[in-house]
């Protein structure tokens, strides 16, 4: 292979943009990063090696799919963005360990027949630089999936980010901070300036590390269900959990009389006057099963 040069500089990106004309679609979150220092720390926070097979989300020019090549066994990239596809056929053409995939990952059934092969890897992991708008479908989607990856490596909106690593009591603690702890471990592994990426976007990003747990941290046997019982306690940020779950009727939640929520809180040993925020994962579980029993 003649001298690596990256597609991650400024240089080499506005070169591929101004070729193949490149426009941004707002529409798809589309950012490229243009510092290779960064995708080195990704490809390190992935823990990677020659037994290593990579799924990636949206490849764009092949900037981080190159980075993962060089490491990995094998990188399948899906790209949702049809342009894309053809222009990767040449930036990542020495590269003959990388497949690209036309498809929206969100729309992706990895227990379908054509991915039981994933099932039999030495080692999975799933990397990518995920648009803003969509990051949290992408994330449980690949949660639900069933994949036996080991471990996520996210580039998100920073903000996001510490949504999904918050210690209970704090602002940035929410439904979401649950959903991702109850099945994961999460922790925030480097901070990536807004000055990187072409367009520069308006807020910095974050490199999330998320490593599924052997068991989840609750025995449930309904874990959407659970879930849809977590969001209610956080509609209203500034209510107290009495008030939240006495209007969960949009929910779906049981419509369950007033006395019923007060045997629920009882039962649960927990005071009705505090926050969804001040919960931790193990006390929400206490709730949840009271309200189970209650509910019947």
């Amino acid at each position: 292979m003649s001298e690596f040069r990256p597609i991650a500089t400024p240089t080499r990106t506005a070169q591929i943009m101004k070729y193949y004309d490149i426009a941004m679609k707002k529409s798809l979150g589309q950012n490229f990063l243009i510092e290779p220092n960064i995708l080195d720390k990704m490809v390190a926070a992935a823990d990677i090696d020659s037994d290593t097979t990579v799924i990636e989300i949206g490849p764009g020019i092949g900037a981080l799919t190159e980075f993962l090549a060089l490491s990995a066994k094998q990188v399948l990239a899906f790209e949702i963005d049809a342009r894309f596809v053809s222009i990767l056929e040449n930036t990542l053409a020495a590269y003959d360990n990388v497949k690209v995939i036309h498809q929206d990952i969100l729309k992706v059934d990895f227990q379908a027949p054509e991915y039981a092969s994933l099932k039999d890897l030495d080692r999975l992991v799933v990397v990518a630089n995920l648009p803003y708008y969509i990051t949290t479908p992408i994330i449980m989607h690949l949660i639900d999936s069933h994949l036996p990856f080991d471990r996520l490596v996210m580039m998100m909106q920073k903000e996001v980010a510490e949504r999904m690593t918050a210690q209970v009591g704090t602002k940035a603690y929410n439904s979401l901070t649950i959903a991702i702890q109850l099945q994961m471990q999460a922790r925030l592994d480097f901070i990536v300036p807004k000055n990187v990426f072409i367009p520069k976007p308006n807020v910095d990003s974050a490199v999330l590390v998320l490593e599924r747990l052997a068991t989840p941290r609750l025995d449930l046997a309904d874990l959407s269900d659970f879930q849809n019982f977590v969001q209610a306690a956080f509609v209203y940020r500034r209510k107290t959990l009495w008030n939240n779950y006495k209007n969960a009727m949009s929910t779906n939640l049981a419509d369950l009389s007033a006395d019923q929520w007060e045997a629920i809180f009882d039962q649960a040993e927990l005071d009705r006057q505090r926050r969804g925020e001040s919960l931790s994962l193990e006390e929400f579980g206490q709730l949840y099963q009271a309200y189970l029993a209650v509910k019947g």
